[in-house]
């Protein structure tokens, strides 16, 4: 992988090349976290390549950059595998992390097993991210979900703040924390597929 500091430009770059590669000129794309942000990017700068934009459990900005450079400092000492359970501890609420354990333990090792160049250049990108500012001029139907228990993207202020500034998003709350479409898979792809099917090319 290319070394960072990366920013979400390059990230929304690899997506275009990507989509170049396969033939695809239009998508309908839903992205998680910091795979929403690549999709905010993409709904501003490059619309004509979606058909609709699903973004979940995800921010245009992080006021406190702290917990970036913290995170990045902790990964440039001992890698990603010390930080995958506490990394992993916020994606899902206590319920559900005591009824399915095996779901905790993927996520962990997951985390543990990305590569330490492509983790810290991510964060370095979200350190970076303010893409407030540029809401308004995503121009594709979009879907905003949140995580009522999220403490990592909680819907006040990130989710309202997308739902407000994205020119007609419809935002809606699962009962889930950061991973809400594993934790709430079922109502999660009810509420994307509706979305991108009502949106798709015809």
């Amino acid at each position: 992988m290319p070394p960072g500091p990366y920013r979400m430009a390059d990230l929304a770059g690899d997506v275009l090349a990507l989509l170049d590669g396969l033939g695809l000129d239009r998508v309908a794309w839903c992205g998680l976290s910091l795979g929403g942000m690549v999709g905010m990017y993409l709904g501003s700068e490059a619309p004509a390549r979606l058909t609709s934009l699903t973004l979940c459990c995800t921010s245009a900005h992080f006021p406190d950059r702290g917990v970036w450079t913290d995170r990045i400092a902790a990964v440039e000492a001992g890698g990603t595998a010390p930080i995958a359970d506490a990394v992993v501890s916020r994606w899902f609420t206590p319920g559900f992390a005591a009824a399915h354990p095996e779901v905790v333990a993927e996520a962990a090792a997951m985390v543990a097993d990305t590569p330490d160049p492509g983790y810290l250049g991510c964060c370095e990108a979200l350190a970076a991210w303010d893409h407030r500012d540029r809401l308004p001029a995503v121009d594709v139907p979009t879907l905003v979900i949140a995580g009522a228990a999220d403490p990592s993207t909680p819907v006040e202020p990130h989710s309202r703040t997308l739902a407000d500034g994205i020119p007609c998003a419809r935002l809606e709350i699962l009962d889930a924390a950061h991973l809400a479409t594993i934790e709430r898979a079922e109502e999660a792809t009810a509420l994307i597929a509706a979305h991108a099917s009502a949106h798709k090319v015809a």
